[in-house]
């Protein structure tokens, strides 16, 4: 980690005061009544302005790097070590005001507080020698202080409960004792905090110790299995699920190539991802990437994955030519062909697509108030409640099977789906919601994830209107071939589903108002048709994607 002298300076002088703070209060602890209160109390404003003064340099000195440089990193992890000693000072303060409320301080055992918070000058210690160390050993030697602190408060703080249950004449003294507990553990987080901060400077990301040691874990047999000795580690996304995604690749400049691509988050979704893939796999092998590495801690997992050549479909809509585009496309609809064709069982299924916007709509809701309208009417015309349309849609639904099942994606967004130009081939992604399903529900979620990119060239509009139609077209033409009548009414609903849950994601209000009506006219308009005879249901997709 490199930081420039004056924030350097700021924070050597930080680091010494908050240690000074705590040896003060390892004396006022050792002795209540030796009156140092006073001079712990009145350190609150040199800290602040010790930590404004290092933020205030690491803003004016993230102005000078472009996006994505390892230095601002670095600097955002020195303003998080500063807040965090700041925060250390601020419990220290206010261990005083407790034991201050306190009538018998006695009750709080306060000589037992004094080798606690040698923990934390020991931590504090390692301070600066863990910043210069880009091992990160030091940074994680810290945690262990951490975890002798949060034993030792645990002791005193079920001490003073079962005071609590004993004694009812001194409940306001005990209640204050265990704040001072708190704050002495909150102390320890603290610690574990700057852990981190320091960690994610030397990655160069933003790491917890749990995705740190799942990083190095995943790492360490990936160099086992491609035989490289060191490597680089590059935040490619965050999900909005909170996943994180890193690409892992060698030391080497003249290597631009990953070697394979780290996601990690809740062990839940990750562990979805795993069996997702997995499934694949046994079902349609070579469309998902390989599993190189698995591994859980707590509650959260990671995944070091194959990495696959090639550009997404959104990067393709986006950058390729014509031709690219086209080739790409063919593919894509060859693949699926083949997909539906081989995994088909005729296993009837219902999507659930009224279901799965009832449990969308609340986040539409948060974001775009303005669509959540009461029951109205014009004249003698009735218009009812977007959630009155969802409830009959559901009803509406539950008739509407599909004849057969297939293997789907289950998020079938042209951001998770990779064309490799070099090898004509086609590979899915993020594979957390891959099962066997209705195949209307990729369909539309493809459609519709074209229609709401927020593009305004109109080449680039045009190309992702046909890019939707055309997979409406190889799905149309699939349903027509395994005589599947309700394809049409299925589809206005997971189409109306799809536009109006992808407006959580839409800031821009033209654009969600767009997408939401289009959700609502297909709602009344597959409402007006008779479940009975679905195949008199035509759907006029083309005017939907109108940009």
């Amino acid at each position: 980690m490199e930081i420039p002298s004056s924030i350097a300076s700021n924070l050597h002088f930080l680091q010494v005061e908050i240690d000074s703070l705590v040896e003060k209060l390892q004396v006022f602890f050792g002795d209540v009544g030796k009156g140092n209160a006073k001079d712990i109390l009145s350190r609150e404003g040199y800290i602040q302005n010790l930590k404004q003064r290092i933020h205030n340099s690491c803003l004016q000195h993230l102005t000078q790097f472009e996006p994505g440089h390892p230095q601002i990193t670095a600097l955002r992890s020195i303003e998080e070590i500063a807040s965090q000693l700041e925060d250390i000072g601020t419990l220290a303060i206010g261990c005083v005001s407790h034991v201050e409320r306190m009538s018998a301080p006695e009750v709080l055992r306060p000589t037992l507080y004094v080798p606690m918070l040698q923990h934390i000058r020991d931590a504090l210690e390692m301070l600066e020698p863990a910043i210069s160390d880009n091992k990160s050993r030091r940074a994680l030697r810290i945690t262990r202080f951490e975890g002798r602190l949060e034993q030792d408060c645990n002791k005193l703080k079920k001490r003073y409960i079962q005071a609590l249950k004993n004694n009812k004449k001194q409940t306001e003294d005990l209640a204050q004792a265990l704040f001072v507990s708190q704050s002495v553990a909150s102390m320890g987080d603290a610690l574990v905090n700057i852990s981190e901060a320091i960690i994610s400077a030397n990655v160069g990301q933003t790491v917890s110790l749990e995705r740190y040691r799942s990083l190095q874990s995943s790492v360490e047999k990936l160099q086992r299995q491609q035989k490289v000795d060191d490597v680089k580690i590059e935040t490619i996304a965050e999900t909005r699920s909170g996943s994180a995604i890193a690409g892992v690749s060698s030391g080497k400049e003249t290597d631009q190539s990953y070697l394979g691509i780290f996601k990690d988050g809740e062990k839940k979704k990750v562990k979805e991802e795993r069996e997702g893939v997995k499934s694949w796999h046994d079902i349609y092998p070579g469309l998902a990437p390989r599993i190189l590495s698995y591994d859980k801690r707590g509650q959260s997992a990671a995944l070091l994955i194959e990495h696959l050549p090639g550009l997404t479909f959104e990067k393709l809509a986006l950058q390729a030519d014509d031709n690219l585009f086209a080739q790409a496309h063919d593919r894509l609809v060859e693949t699926l062909n083949k997909v539906w064709r081989e995994t088909l069982i005729k296993e009837p299924v219902t999507a659930d697509f009224g279901g799965q916007l009832k449990r969308r709509i609340d986040p539409v809701y948060k974001i775009h108030p303005e669509f959540n309208r009461a029951p109205s009417r014009i004249n003698a015309l009735r218009l009812p409640a977007f959630d009155t349309l969802i409830e009959q849609a559901t009803e509406l639904e539950a008739k509407l099977a599909a004849p057969f099942s297939v293997y789907i994606h289950g998020d079938f967004n042209i951001d998770n789906i990779i064309y490799d130009p070099a090898s004509q081939k086609i590979n899915f992604i993020d594979l957390h919601r891959s099962r066997y399903m209705d195949y209307v529900q990729d369909v539309s979620v493809f459609m519709v994830s074209n229609y709401r990119l927020q593009i305004l060239d109109t080449p680039v509009r045009r190309r992702l209107m046909q890019s939707a139609l055309r997979i409406h077209e190889t799905a149309s033409a699939f349903a027509r071939e395994q005589d599947d009548t309700s394809f049409d009414l299925r589809m206005a609903l997971a189409l109306a589903r799809s536009f109006a849950s992808s407006t959580r994601f839409i800031l821009d209000k033209a654009h969600a108002k767009g997408m939401f009506f289009r959700a609502r006219y297909l709602l009344e308009q597959a409402l007006a048709a008779n479940p009975q005879k679905p195949e008199k249901f035509t759907l006029t997709v083309r005017e939907m994607f109108i940009a």
